[in-house]
């Protein structure tokens, strides 16, 4: 087995880009999540969950102290990483966090694009979020992500989907950071533990799949028969959702590179 695929997405719910190596940190892959696009008004956190425009959203790091956006019919923006100046309130799911806010040329371009008032918060690697206690040990943090450091799927796992559905799906529908090839489908159901190259993880939880899988990364337009949601609902159904891919939760850090060895020592 082998890493096949490394995707970094470094705005929340926007467009990811495939990666032939990366870091990682104390917060999952460096630069991944670290920024979001929150409501103006109340500080929730926006996705494709109820913008599906933001798919067509592109942010690019420009070395480590700026991100560029891009977006159709746009004016490409860079925006600074920004200092503790403006502080800002957010939520995402049940968790609360104070951050920098990046500006009013940012909540703009933003606001205009997406056609409603939001602002661009940015997360300082020392301000993690506690991943859920459940699954986590207390300091173990992540960034902006739904919940955990690192998604995992299987290649097979897509390539049985495929089939199942009927025509093809792109892997970035289901925003993982690592694919791995050379398993059986679905075998990452059964790790605990894995190690690629020299990092090791802890596979900690299934990731429940919502409405994002069905909106088309290149146009951001539903599916109409919410596929590839409908044909998982058959198959890959448990108590509490429907299940695709493994949140894993690294045990330190380290280089990540295509091609590296997968092991599952557990």
């Amino acid at each position: 087995m082998h890493l096949s695929s490394l995707y970094r997405f470094p705005l929340k719910s926007a467009a990811g880009e495939a990666l032939q190596q990366a870091s990682s940190d104390v917060l999952g892959l460096v630069g991944d999540r670290r920024w979001m696009v929150v409501s103006a008004g109340t500080g929730r956190f926006l996705t494709q969950r109820a913008v599906p425009r933001m798919a067509l959203l592109q942010a690019r790091w420009q070395g480590t102290q700026a991100l560029r956006l891009s977006a159709p019919g746009m004016d490409d923006l860079d925006v600074a990483v920004p200092d503790t100046t403006t502080m800002r309130c957010v939520q995402i799911w049940s968790s609360n966090a104070v951050v920098p806010d990046a500006g009013e040329a940012a909540a703009a371009w933003l606001t205009r694009f997406l056609g409603q008032a939001c602002r661009l918060v940015h997360l300082p690697v020392e301000e993690g979020i506690q991943v859920d206690l459940d699954y986590a040990q207390l300091g173990e943090r992540t960034a902006f992500s739904d919940g955990f450091p690192f998604l995992l799927i299987g290649q097979a796992s897509l390539d049985d989907l495929v089939q199942r559905v009927g025509r093809p799906l792109e892997m970035l529908r289901f925003r993982p950071n690592l694919v791995v090839s050379g398993a059986a489908p679905y075998a990452e159901d059964g790790w605990k533990r894995i190690r690629i190259g020299q990092l090791e993880f802890r596979v900690v939880k299934p990731c429940s799949r919502c409405v994002i899988p069905t909106i088309d990364p290149a146009t951001a337009e539903r599916d109409a028969e919410r596929e590839p949601l409908a044909t998982l609902l058959g198959y890959r159904k448990g108590e509490g959702g429907v299940f695709f891919g493994q949140n894993l939760i690294a045990e330190g850090s380290g280089e990540l590179v295509l091609g590296m060895p997968v092991d599952v020592p557990e």
